[in-house]
């Protein structure tokens, strides 16, 4: 599956995770069986410094929203991305 501009504001979080696992394997070639809700991002998935860098660029082009970087400091569980982009894209909604 080619990653798409396809993340909606009327995503559900588990839409939102399964996109996210499709990134995350096409990115950093991650084994979708290894990207489970409570996966840390850095000790589980080997993501390192760079690669958040990385990610956030590429989680900013495909939604079109920035991630403030206090929120993504504080990211640390492929659950944590999930409620952190649900949360950019609720904002819209009011």
């Amino acid at each position: 599956m080619k990653l798409t501009n396809s993340v909606t504001n009327s995503m559900s979080k588990q839409e939102i995770y399964l996109w996210l696992v499709n990134v995350l394997h096409e990115m950093f070639e991650i084994d979708k069986e290894q990207v489970t809700p409570q996966a840390n991002l850095y000790t589980d998935l080997d993501i390192d410094s760079i690669d958040a860098v990385d990610l956030v660029v590429k989680l900013k082009q495909l939604t079109g929203k920035r991630l403030q970087p206090d929120v993504f400091k504080a990211v640390r569980t492929v659950q944590d991305v999930v409620d952190a982009l649900a949360a950019l894209l609720a904002e819209d909604e009011k």
